[in-house]
């Protein structure tokens, strides 16, 4: 590994959380808006809620918290 360089992770940040933190933990691994995720996220939410909802629950569950 070269010095200076860090490593990423995918966490559930203390800050900028709105629930769990899994949207913002997604937004700062990509480096891009947390609201642009949470939109993503009602969308996939607005088809009877699965095809959101089970994969945010997994992330909740899986993701570790900063």
């Amino acid at each position: 590994m070269k010095k200076g360089k860090e490593i990423k992770r995918l966490v559930r940040p203390k800050k900028g959380r709105k629930l769990a933190g899994v949207c913002a933990g997604i937004a700062n691994y990509l480096n891009i808006d947390p609201v642009a995720i949470r939109v993503i996220l009602i969308f996939l939410l607005i088809p009877g809620g699965f095809p959101g909802l089970i994969p945010y629950i997994l992330c909740w569950i899986i993701m570790p918290e900063e």
